[in-house]
């Protein structure tokens, strides 16, 4: 095998085992919520923050991190992140308590944010455009597959040997990938290597970012939260008049203003995420205190929509390879909506025949719509915006999924109110959790004309003749 070929193989390797620790995090530890909840007496909002802390710390730093790689290097950027998370997998299964647990997964999300800076910029970087929309889709069916085992793997460690059992694996698995990566990738793919880095703009983004986020999740329940909300608003517009007028800045604003494909790409992708990534959380709660399953059984009913991810996302990415992304996107973004809408209709009496083929058809939705929209991403930039367009696209991911979760929260709160999970009225929360849902569903349908929008990607693309001479080499 030559060297080119080998590192093709191993980057795919390497891209895709991070790729897929996240993803089976997130939905394994979503069975495990009633068990922490169980073990700490904590009431439904903290342990919302369990998986919201995460998002938050993920979100606030993929961005400033992304930068850093392009400049210093994405390999060291890589290997770094993943050392972190796994670090701080060990300090999560360690957790003496709920507000312990939430901290360390802060530093989990923060090492994920380095992970997810520069995975997909590396598998860009490494394979050509023409091999671009096959490897994303291997990378997308990876997230998928850690999707689908996550809750039956994560509700079996959960019911077998406690919920701190899935951060020690995660923790394994990532020393594994780091190890693989120090020794087997040889590039470090600076595209922006000699630049300056942009500190200013960076902790400018990082404490708005923050700030706005946190008071858009906590406005239910803190009275702060609205002046948290206004403080992050105004950072974030200081940030924007900022970096319009630094020479390097942490994120190219210009990207967004000029490239018509890029920006409603990545609002299609924020849009798709703040509708969907709750359904896990929502129905885990739904199949455990409403229909009484335990999580080893509600992890084997969730496993159809992300087996049908996992399955349909290689096809969809070589599909938009050959066929107009927006097309493949718009469409899964379509059958998203109506799955959602389908699911406002739950009651304690719904079939489970029923939940499960809805499952699939939101699985299906979702296949069609990420590699796609993560392939008119990636290209629609020159090379050397590689690492910040795949951070974009990751911070457009984090943010939805805390908007989800921002979005549950409120809804929780208005319904069920700050008491413990296991003490909560069933029939409460079941209202809050179809209401979550029509919500979901509505605002689902506007990013099918988001995704529509975004116009054709080869004749979209906003550069110039030499920058597609650059992207070509």
């Amino acid at each position: 095998m030559d060297h080119e070929a080998s590192l093709k193989k191993y980057t795919l390797l390497v891209a895709t085992t991070a790729s897929f620790l996240t993803p089976f995090m997130g939905s394994a530890i979503n069975l495990a919520v009633p068990a922490i909840g169980k073990e700490f007496n904590s009431s439904a909002l903290l342990l919302s923050w369990v998986v919201t802390s995460f998002l938050l710390a993920s979100a606030a730093f993929l961005v400033p991190f992304g930068r850093l790689a392009d400049i210093v290097g994405r390999k060291k950027v890589f290997i770094t992140g993943i050392t972190i998370f796994s670090l701080a997998s060990i300090f999560c299964g360690m957790a003496g308590s709920v507000e312990a647990l939430i901290a360390f997964r802060v530093l989990q999300g923060v090492g994920s944010a380095m992970i997810f800076g520069t995975g997909m910029a590396i598998l860009t970087s490494v394979f050509p455009p023409q091999e671009r929309g096959k490897v994303l889709g291997i990378n997308g069916a990876t997230v998928y597959v850690g999707l689908s085992l996550g809750p039956v793997l994560g509700g079996f460690m959960n019911h077998q040997f406690g919920w701190h059992s899935i951060f020690y694996l995660n923790a394994v698995l990532g020393i594994l990938a780091a190890l693989l990566a120090f020794y087997k990738l040889t590039g470090e793919w600076a595209g922006a290597s000699g630049e300056k880095y942009d500190w200013v703009g960076a902790l400018l983004y990082i404490l708005g970012l923050v700030t706005f986020m946190y008071g858009v999740s906590a406005t239910a329940t803190s009275a702060l939260a609205k002046y948290l909300l206004a403080v992050g608003f105004m950072l974030l517009i200081l940030f924007i008049r900022y970096e319009m007028k630094v020479t390097y800045p942490v994120l190219n604003l210009k990207l967004f203003s000029r490239n018509i494909t890029f920006a409603f790409s990545n609002l299609a992708a924020l849009i798709n995420y703040s509708a969907t990534f709750a359904l896990g959380f929502l129905l885990s709660v739904y199949l455990q205190v409403v229909m009484g399953y335990d999580s080893q059984q509600a992890g084997l009913i969730l496993l159809a929509q992300p087996v049908l991810m996992a399955l349909l996302s290689p096809f969809a990415g070589r599909l938009s390879d050959r066929v107009e992304p927006r097309i493949v996107s718009s469409w899964g973004m379509a059958l998203t909506t109506l799955g959602l809408g389908v699911f406002s209709f739950l009651s304690g009496g719904t079939p489970l025949w029923l939940i499960i083929i809805n499952l699939a058809l939101l699985g299906t939705g979702f296949a069609l719509f990420s590699s796609p929209n993560s392939n008119a991403v990636m290209g629609s930039v020159e090379k050397k915006y590689y690492g910040i367009a795949s951070s974009t696209l990751g911070t457009m991911r984090l943010t939805g999924q805390a908007i989800s979760m921002a979005i549950v929260t409120l809804i929780i709160n208005l319904f069920v109110g700050n008491v413990e999970l296991n003490t909560a009225d069933a029939a409460l929360l079941l209202k809050g959790t179809r209401t979550a849902f029509m919500v979901f569903a509505i605002v689902c349908l506007g990013g099918v004309f988001a995704s529509l929008a975004r116009g054709n990607v080869k004749a979209s693309l906003g550069m110039g003749p030499e920058d597609k001479q650059a992207d070509r080499q």
